[in-house]
């Protein structure tokens, strides 16, 4: 399952300090604006101890986790809408990730410039909010402009996405983004068809300085007052402090590192999961011999849908789910002592896969 969290930000905030901390891919980071000018792409293992207890388990032969891909897309800057510095770029990248990382700048270090001369996170936000709205509108009103041809036929259907297409526009022109808008399914289905920026589901990242990042600073707490209708999380994280423990070589000295500051785990984990929260997914595993696996799956998937993230023939040939519940396989140590217990499920084309379950498909073909 390939599915793409974008980070996103104005110049210089610290999204590819980020990203590299992210990822092995190595993008380029420096002081000046448009640093990033391709997107870079990272494939980043989404930290599970749930998988490291397993392998204790059952010790296979591997363990292979599961993973979300990361893009660091080129910074924006005001008129990005417009075409204004790399905006048709920008854009055009977004449209092609399923959720938005929004990295802001709370830290103050005069050594490193910010594009609009001063911190403030929270027009920081309003500029791209601003541009990618501009940009849904016109995509609103192309659409408002065939519908309304279309609907001089008097099909009931297409005069009733006319009329809801016109409020979405108002919306966008109120400053809104479009995942806020819609009162039923159909308004929000309408959303989703129309493919816009804004419906995109966003995560806020406060970039702030190494004294910040367990309580956060004024900056911060601000930003999170101005999001705070939204219903999107906001995580502090210091790209500085990720960059240094991204380059200490073994887990224990990342520990020492991370306990000298005051930290249990690093800003990226955190990050990792937040992005895998937004995407609405869910993890289930299978366990054998040759190898313990994380397979990642939407919230909602039925036992055949999941069995076809590992192969379409599973899905298509699927005959039943054998099913260990977490945490039930970690109470009795072993598959063979779930059994005996009488602990595991066999299950239908109905069962709903839930986060963590253990799972084994019967099929054919």
């Amino acid at each position: 399952m390939s599915l793409k969290c974008g980070i996103v930000g104005l110049p210089n905030v610290g999204k590819s300090t980020l990203f590299n901390a992210l990822s092995s891919a190595k993008a380029q980071s420096a002081n000046f604006p448009f640093c990033t000018i391709e997107p870079n792409i990272g494939t980043i293992t989404v930290p599970d101890e749930r998988l490291n207890q397993l392998s204790d388990l059952v010790n296979p032969q591997k363990v292979i986790p599961t993973t979300i891909e990361i893009v660091d897309i080129a910074g924006l800057v005001k008129g990005a809408s417009k075409g204004e510095g790399l905006g048709n770029q920008f854009l055009a990248n977004i449209r092609e990730v399923d959720a938005i990382v929004h990295v802001v700048r709370c830290f103050d270090e005069e050594n490193v410039v910010h594009v609009d001369g001063s911190v403030d996170p929270v027009r920081d936000r309003e500029i791209i909010d601003t541009e990618l709205q501009l940009k849904d509108l016109e995509t609103v009103e192309k659409r408002i402009e065939k519908l309304a041809k279309q609907a001089k036929t008097n099909d009931k259907e297409i005069v009733k996405q006319l009329e809801a297409a016109k409020r979405l526009k108002a919306h966008l022109e109120n400053g809104n983004s479009a995942r806020s808008f819609g009162e039923d399914d159909f308004e929000k289905a309408l959303v989703q068809e129309f493919i816009l920026l804004t419906a995109k589901p966003v995560l806020y990242v406060c970039n702030v300085d190494e004294g910040s990042v367990v309580d956060g600073n004024d900056h911060t707490k601000r930003f999170a007052e101005s999001v705070a209708g939204e219903g999107a999380e906001v995580i502090l994280i210091s790209a500085a402090i990720e960059a240094d423990i991204s380059e200490l070589e073994t887990y224990e000295e990342r520990l020492e590192f991370l306990k000298d500051i005051g930290l249990e785990s690093p800003g990226v984990h955190k990050l990792i999961q937040a992005c895998y929260k937004l995407l609405s997914l869910i993890t289930y595993f299978t366990a054998g011999e040759k190898e313990v696996r994380a397979w990642t799956i939407k919230r909602g998937t039925l036992a055949p849908g999941a069995a076809g993230v590992i192969h379409t023939d599973f899905e298509k040939g699927f005959i039943r789910a054998e099913v260990i519940k977490y945490a039930d396989y970690v109470e009795y140590g072993s598959e063979h002592k779930v059994k005996e217990a009488g602990k595991m499920n066999v299950e239908g084309k109905e069962y709903l896969v839930e986060d963590g379950d253990v799972m084994h498909f019967r099929f054919n073909v």
